[in-house]
C-alpha cells in the first residue's frame, strides 16, 4: 500500500511539481493551498507524511499554526518544513514545533525524496529491535543507523535527518575536518554556507540541552568541522 504524502503549499506551480514527482516515486499524493483546507482534511483522515510551506496565503505563518496541529493529532507523523525562509528563528520555530526536518526550496528534488525515504525509513524501523551492526559509538555518543536516532550519555537527542547525517559524517572520523561542502554532501542537502553553520549551531544546542558540558563539535576556521571524542 502506498505512502500519503500531503503537500500544502500556495503556489500552484510548485506545489504541482513536487506532487507530481512524488507521484511518479510510487506516492499517493494529496495537494492544499492553504492551512484550512488542510486541516479540514487532516481532521478526516492524517497523510502518512505532511511537506508544508510556512508562509500559506494571507497567513505568514500559517505553516507554524498547522504543523501544531498536526503535532497535537500526531506525535509520529513525519512532518517536513520546505520554505523559501532561511533564518534562525524561522528554522529553530519550526523544529521546536515538532517539525523532524526544515529544508530550503533550493533543495534538488532528487535530495528532497531521499529525505522523505528517509524518514519513512526511520519511523518504520522504530518499531524494529535495534541490530547491533547499525550502532556506532564514539564515547558516550551513540548513533543507530538504522533508526536514526542519538543518544548522549544514555539520553536521546532528538536530531533531525539533516542533522542525523551532519552528525554522521563528524563522527565517522574523529579528529578528521570537514568542509561545509562535505557535510552537504554526506546529508544530502545543497544550499549557502550559512545554512550549514545554522545547522551546526542547532545540533550543538540540542546536545548542550542534554549535557551542559558537551563541547565535542570543533569549529576549525576557514575550513570546516570535526568531532573530538570526550
Amino acid at each position: 500500500m502506498s505512502k500519503r504524502i500531503a503537500i500544502v503549499e500556495d503556489e500552484a506551480a510548485i506545489r504541482e511539481n513536487y506532487a507530481d514527482v512524488l507521484r511518479k516515486q510510487g506516492y499517493e499524493v494529496l495537494t492544499y493551498p492553504n492551512r484550512k483546507k488542510a486541516q479540514e482534511a487532516f481532521s478526516m483522515r492524517l497523510p502518512d507524511l505532511a511537506i508544508i510551506d510556512i508562509g500559506l496565503e494571507e497567513e505568514i505563518d500559517g505553516g507554524f499554526i498547522l504543523c501544531q496541529s498536526l503535532r497535537s493529532m500526531s506525535l509520529t507523523l513525519p512532518i517536513i518544513f520546505l520554505t523559501a525562509r532561511d533564518n534562525d528563528i524561522d528554522t529553530v520555530s519550526g523544529l521546536r514545533m515538532g517539525a523532524d526536518d526544515y529544508l530550503t526550496k533550493d533543495i534538488s528534488l532528487p535530495h528532497l525524496t531521499a529525505r522523505i525515504a528517509a524518514l519513512f525509513r526511520r519511523q518504520d524501523a522504530m518499531d524494529q529491535p535495534t541490530s547491533p551492526e547499525s550502532l556506532l559509538e564514539r564515547g558516550h555518543l551513540v548513533m543507530d543507523l538504522s533508526r536514526l536516532t542519538v543518544t548522549w550519555k544514555q539520553q536521546t537527542v532528538l536530531l533531525t535527518v539533516t542533522e542525523f547525517w551532519m552528525l554522521h559524517a563528524l563522527v565517522k572520523f574523529p579528529g578528521h575536518v570537514k568542509s561545509r561542502d562535505a557535510l552537504m554532501q554526506e546529508s544530502k542537502i545543497f544550499v549557502d554556507n550559512s545554512t550549514i553553520t545554522s545547522h551546526v549551531k542547532r545540533m550543538r544546542k540540542k546536545f548542550i540541552l542534554s549535557d551542559a558540558d558537551f563541547d565535542c563539535i570543533d569549529t576549525v576556521y576557514g575550513m570546516g568541522y570535526r568531532w573530538t571524542n570526550p
